[in-house]
């Protein structure tokens, strides 16, 4: 297929679309672009996906069950395992997991396998795009030559391009078509296939000059996250030794109507983006020379967030039951790295544990969306556990409750009127109506 022909597909929603990982990445941009009158088929080595997207099931809790059997009865969604189809699509979307080694380094494993098996099957004509967040360079690095492992030329038989994914989990005010897209590619052909790509269901496509920059375009968005955030935490401490609620003054200092923007304290970073993505930009510095101290220094300081919340735990057990952690029965109120989803990646909430548990604490947690603690790499012996039932008159039982992740239709004036100790990192009970502040102490 010529480069003419490939834009006419596009332009006419005519060309079949491959996404690769149908995750928490993969599907809500798969259902978009189906919603948007285009086909897809949807990749997954896991084989139970592909099976439940055929059966019209959902497998993640911020996406509806009825989105996807709406999909799979236009006839324009199927989804599969067999990676051999990779011949069949004429637009590959790679959106794996980019994670750290335990060294804080990239580990760009699943794009390199994903690399490889698509060269296995690569065929002139086609468009490959790398969605997963990396440091600047991996699309021309690392996926470009092992695609070309083919015998293919990238620029001449096939296009490869970058678009940073921008997914938000639970945010019903940004789903995937109203977030703007930003693409880049190394030559002129592969960048404006790619812009007619997006341009398929996104009313603002933004086109940057290489794939570099806008590799680099999605690590500043999470590295100016990461920083502020890790400047209220930082915040939090200060304020807290001078007894100044940090919560009341981050909100009287949002009403100015500029130069300002409200970033908010909590138990640590979670996700698959902003505890990570910062670290990938460190390490490619290096080889340039660079060194990266304040945003390192930010990471430092976020990830040292569930060790304070431990000391300001046992502090108030101290204080208040002349306790030590040691033997002490303790609630985790949140499993989920944030409110209203079930995606526990890098979750505080098994930092916490985990560290908890190493003071000899009995932890339980309760999650109305996570009732299983998945298999993670970091905490293995946590797998497996289950969220206990919701009842605050038993929840009298535990000598504390640290809330994690403030979901919303939990009854934290219930829990606060039962539970003996609250550390209450997300300031959720002081903003409950008739909760009973005297046992809540933020942390």
């Amino acid at each position: 297929m010529t480069f003419e022909q490939l834009h006419a597909q596009l332009q006419s929603k005519d060309a079949l679309i491959g996404v690769i990982g149908m995750g928490y990445v993969g599907l809500p941009l798969a259902l978009t672009f189906v919603e948007a009158g285009t086909r897809v088929l949807g990749f997954d080595l896991d084989p139970s996906k592909p099976e439940r997207l055929t059966r019209g099931e959902t497998y993640l809790k911020h996406i509806p069950s009825r989105r996807i059997t709406d999909a799979t009865a236009t006839g324009r969604l199927a989804a599969t395992s067999d990676m051999s189809r990779l011949k069949d699509v004429d637009i590959i979307l790679i959106c794996v997991p980019t994670p750290l080694t335990k060294t804080l380094e990239p580990d760009l494993g699943f794009v390199t396998a994903t690399a490889t098996e698509i060269a296995r099957y690569l065929r002139p004509g086609q468009l490959v795009v790398l969605e997963s967040t990396t440091y600047p360079g991996t699309t021309e690095e690392e996926v470009r030559p092992l695609l070309e492992t083919s015998g293919l030329q990238s620029g001449q038989e096939f296009w490869l391009a970058y678009s940073p994914e921008r997914e938000d989990p639970g945010n019903a005010q940004f789903a995937t078509a109203q977030i703007p897209k930003v693409v880049g590619a190394d030559d002129d052909q592969a960048r404006t296939l790619v812009a007619a790509l997006y341009g398929i269901f996104s009313d603002q496509v933004v086109e940057v000059s290489s794939s570099r920059v806008a590799e680099a375009t999605k690590l500043t968005e999470n590295i100016f996250r990461s920083v502020n955030i890790a400047l209220a935490n930082e915040l939090k401490t200060v304020y807290g030794a001078m007894d100044i609620d940090v919560w009341e003054v981050i909100d009287a200092a949002k009403t100015k109507p500029f130069g300002f923007m409200p970033f908010y304290p909590g138990p640590g970073l979670g996700g698959h983006c902003i505890p990570i993505d910062p670290f990938y930009l460190t390490w490619k510095a290096r080889q340039y020379g660079q060194t990266t101290r304040f945003i390192e220094l930010a990471g430092e300081i976020n990830t040292h967030m569930p060790n304070r919340v431990v000391d300001a735990l046992e502090q108030q057990l101290q204080q208040q039951q002349a306790q030590t952690l040691s033997g002490a029965n303790i609630l985790i109120m949140g499993l989920a790295y944030k409110k209203n989803v079930d995606d526990v990646r890098e979750s505080p909430a098994l930092r916490l544990m985990a560290l908890l548990e190493q003071r000899n604490a009995s932890v339980s947690y309760h999650d109305p969306l996570a009732a299983e603690i998945p298999s993670t790499r970091e905490y293995p012996e946590l797998t497996g556990r289950r969220s206990v039932a919701w009842n605050p008159e038993q929840f009298a039982i535990y000598d504390a409750v640290v809330i994690v992740t403030d979901h919303d239709g939990v009854d934290y004036a219930a829990l606060t009127r039962t539970a003996k100790l609250i550390i209450d990192t997300r300031n959720v009970c002081a903003r409950t109506l008739d909760a009973d502040m005297s046992r809540v102490h933020k942390a």
